[in-house]
C-alpha cells in the first residue's frame, strides 16, 4: 500500500552543491474531490483519470463529473451511509478520515485500515462554502450566512494538510494547472515539497475562512467597539517594489483595490497608497467642491470653493513649492478644467471619484503619473486603525469625528463671527488629518498655513506663519486651529502674533483661564470642541 517513493537530490545553497538531501514522491491512487468552485475541475479530473486514480465525490461535484462523463464514485457508496440534513453531513465518516489521515509508513495504520477494509485516499481537492461572498451581499440573513458555513470541508482540508507526508491537499482552483503539469512530469507522483507547500497553504485557507466566519459573528448585536480577540486574514493584493525605502521589503494585503482603482500609470509604492489613502480621507471631510494636496502623509493645501478649479487653485495657493510631487485628491468628477492646472506641476498621484469625458485621455500622456479611481465612499467606513508595535498591535476606532458649528463651545467674551465660524470649522477639519503638533491657519474656504508633527506646538505654529510668508499670503483676521489644548498662553499668542483673530482649539488644560484671559486681552474670538484630533 506504500505509494511513496524516496531518493536523493543534490542541495545547492549560495551558489554551491552542498550534499543531499532525501525528497520523496507521493504516487495518486485515490483522489476524493469535492468543490463548491467548479472552475477547472473537470479538467482535472480527467488527467487523474488517465493516470487511473480512482475518483470519490460528493454531491453536486460528482454530479458535474458524471455529467462530463468522468468515472466517479459517491462517498455514500464509500461509507455505506447516505447524505442527510440536507447535506450537512456527507464526509464526517472514518472510511473518509481514517483514509486522509493514515501514515502510510505506520505498520498500525495500514493494520487497523485493513481491519476495517478502508482504503486510504492520496489526493484531496476540496474548496469551501461561500461564505464570505454570501455575507457580503445586501439583505443577507443570518440564516442564510448559517448555511454557508462548511463544516466537513475545513476537517478534510485540515486532515490531509495535517498528514501532508501521506496526502496531498489542493485547495485553490488556480493551482490546478501547476500541480497537474508536476503531476504529468512525475507519471502521475507529487513531490514532498510541492506537498508542504500545499499544506501551508491549506492551512492559510481554513485559517482566512474561520476569521471571516468569527468577524461576522462579532459584527452581529455586538456591545463592544473593540473586541476581545483581534483576528486578522489578509490576502496579499500586491507584491510593491519596497516599503518606505529601497531596502524594506513591503506588500498590500486587503481589499484596499476594491476602493481605489489604479487606471493608469507606474505601479503604486508603499508611500503612494499611505498618501492616497490620507488624501481621500481628507477630501471627504466636505460637502463642497474640494481639492486636496497632500505631501508625506500631511496636507499642504487645502481649498473648496464653487467649483473644483476654484477648490484646487487654492490648495495650491497654500504651499505651491510643497505641492510639487505631491498627491492630489478631488471629492467630485474631475473635468477638464482642473485636470489641465493640475498639469501645470508635477503630480504624483491624481484621485477623484470619477474623471469626465476626455479628462483620462489628457492625464494620461504623462505616462507614469498615476491615475487613481475612487470607487467607494469612505465616509461611513467603521474598520477598526491598528497599528503594529514591537511583538503587538494598537488597536482603535477610527477617529469619525466630525465637528459641526452645534459642537462649538464659546468661552471668550467676542463671539466668532458667522464667517469666522466657518472658518473655524474648516480648520478644525483640516487639522484632524494634520500630524500632531498640529496648527493650522484658514479662512473659511482654504488653508492659508499648516504647521505639522512639531515637538512644540510654538514651532508648528511658528512654521505655519513662515509657510504663509513664503506663498505670499496675507493671515490677518484668520481662523487658527490647534489639534490639542494650548498648555500656556504663549501657543495662543503666538497665533495672534501671526494675524489670527479667532482661534478654535479642544481645551482642558488647566491653564485654560489663562489662555482665556489672553484671547480676551486681544479681542480674539475662542471656542472649545471638547475634542482633540492627535495624530501620531
Amino acid at each position: 500500500m506504500d505509494t511513496l517513493t524516496t531518493f536523493k537530490v543534490p542541495i545547492l545553497e549560495h551558489g554551491t552543491w552542498s550534499g543531499t538531501k532525501e525528497e520523496s514522491l507521493l504516487k495518486v491512487r485515490r483522489a476524493l474531490i469535492s468543490v463548491s468552485d467548479k472552475r477547472g475541475i473537470v479538467e482535472l479530473a480527467k488527467v487523474l483519470r488517465g493516470f487511473g486514480v480512482e475518483i470519490i465525490s460528493t454531491g453536486g461535484t460528482h454530479q458535474a463529473l458524471k455529467d462530463a462523463g468522468v468515472k466517479v464514485k459517491s462517498v455514500s457508496e464509500v461509507t455505506g451511509f447516505p447524505e442527510i440534513l440536507d447535506g450537512r453531513v456527507k464526509t464526517l465518516h472514518p472510511a473518509i478520515h481514517a483514509g486522509i489521515l493514515a501514515a502510510a509508513d505506520n505498520p498500525l495504520h495500514l493494520k487497523q485500515l485493513s481491519e476495517h477494509h478502508i482504503d486510504p485516499i492520496d489526493l484531496v481537492v476540496v474548496n469551501l462554502y461561500p461564505f464570505e461572498q454570501t455575507v457580503t451581499r445586501e439583505n443577507v440573513t443570518i440564516d442564510q450566512a448559517i448555511e454557508q458555513i462548511d463544516i466537513g470541508g475545513p476537517a478534510m482540508l485540515r486532515a490531509a494538510a495535517k498528514n501532508y507526508r501521506h496526502t496531498i491537499i489542493v485547495v485553490n482552483p488556480d493551482r490546478y494547472s501547476s500541480f497537474l503539469e508536476e503531476l504529468t512530469k512525475n507519471g502521475g507522483a507529487v513531490s514532498s515539497q510541492t506537498r508542504f507547500e500545499l499544506a501551508r497553504e491549506a492551512f492559510q485557507h481554513t485559517a482566512t475562512y474561520d476569521t471571516i466566519v468569527a468577524a461576522y459573528f462579532s459584527g452581529l448585536q455586538s456591545t463592544q467597539s473593540l473586541p476581545d480577540v483581534v483576528t486578522l486574514s489578509m490576502k496579499k493584493s500586491t507584491a510593491l517594489r519596497y516599503g518606505e525605502n529601497p531596502h524594506q521589503a513591503a506588500a498590500l494585503y486587503g481589499k484596499f483595490d476594491t476602493y481605489f482603482k489604479k487606471l493608469h500609470g507606474k505601479e503604486l509604492s508603499y508611500n503612494n497608497i499611505l498618501d492616497i489613502n490620507a488624501a481621500a480621507l481628507l477630501s471627504a471631510e466636505f460637502e463642497k467642491p474640494t481639492a486636496v494636496i497632500i505631501k508625506h502623509n500631511n496636507p499642504c493645501g487645502v481649498g473648496s470653493g464653487e467649483t473644483l478649479l476654484d477648490a484646487y487653485k487654492k490648495a495650491l495657493a497654500t504651499d505651491p513649492k510643497s505641492a510639487f510631487g505631491g498627491i492630489v485628491a478631488v471629492n467630485r468628477v474631475l473635468d477638464a478644467c482642473t485636470a489641465e492646472a493640475i498639469n501645470e506641476i508635477f503630480t504624483e498621484v491624481v484621485v477623484a471619484p470619477d474623471f469626465a469625458d476626455g479628462v483620462l485621455d489628457a492625464l494620461m500622456k504623462k505616462r507614469d503619473r498615476r491615475l487613481i479611481q475612487q470607487l467607494i465612499d469612505i465616509r461611513s467606513m467603521k474598520s477598526l486603525d491598528i497599528r503594529s508595535v514591537t511583538e503587538g498591535l494598537l488597536v482603535q476606532e477610527q477617529d469619525q469625528h466630525r465637528i459641526t458649528r452645534e459642537n462649538l463651545r464659546v468661552v471668550t467674551t467676542r463671539k466668532p463671527t458667522e464667517e469666522e465660524f466657518e472658518a473655524l470649522v474648516f480648520a478644525w477639519r483640516v487639522a484632524k488629518h494634520v500630524k500632531s503638533n498640529a496648527i493650522v491657519y484658514a479662512r473659511r474656504d482654504r488653508t492659508l498655513g499648516v504647521g505639522a508633527g512639531q515637538m512644540s506646538r510654538i514651532d508648528s505654529a511658528k512654521i505655519a506663519v513662515l509657510k504663509a510668508a513664503e506663498a505670499g499670503l496675507d493671515l490677518t483676521g484668520c481662523a487658527v486651529a490647534s489639534d490639542a489644548f494650548f498648555p500656556f498662553a504663549d501657543g495662543l499668542l503666538e497665533a495672534v502674533k501671526g494675524g489670527a483673530a479667532c482661534v478654535i482649539q479642544p481645551g482642558g488644560s488647566v491653564r485654560d483661564e489663562e489662555v482665556i484671559k489672553a484671547a480676551d486681552e486681544h479681542k480674539v474670538a475662542m471656542v472649545f470642541t471638547a475634542m482633540r484630533h492627535f495624530r501620531h
